[in-house]
């Protein structure tokens, strides 16, 4: 799970590393434009129901933490799908990824789920 901090929020978000890493190619890209936008999210299930907004300016601070030392191979069409939401009047939604199942690895024949343990995958098909 990688962080999210912005500006001098006491409390940081928490979003899992892949999504933060397709995450952070959107929202510099519209930053360095200075391009402002707003950035929702549901909250996680260990939270209280609801959602949550931050309006995204190019004067505020943001850092981006992330647990695995290496970067993830990006998904274009993910980023496709926050680049559009981030050029509209909703801004962006944190989105699950679309996964293009002629290109999910497979282990025996049957989908890896992408940062899934391939040899839990192996054993369960023992």
């Amino acid at each position: 799970m990688g962080t999210l901090y912005y500006g001098d929020a006491q409390t940081p978000i928490g979003i899992e590393d892949r999504m933060l890493a397709h995450l952070k190619v959107v929202l510099v890209t519209k930053l360095r434009r200075n391009e402002s936008f707003t950035l929702s999210w549901l909250h996680h299930d260990d939270e209280p129901r609801g959602r949550e907004t931050l309006w995204m300016h190019p004067a505020i601070p943001l850092r981006f933490v992330f647990n695995e030392p290496e970067r993830p191979e990006l998904n274009p069409r993910w980023l496709e799908d926050l680049m559009r939401s981030a050029n509209t009047t909703g801004g962006i939604e944190l989105v699950p990824e679309h996964l293009d199942l002629e290109a999910v690895p497979t282990v025996a024949g049957q989908p890896v789920q992408v940062g899934a343990d391939v040899q839990a995958v192996e054993t369960a098909e023992a």
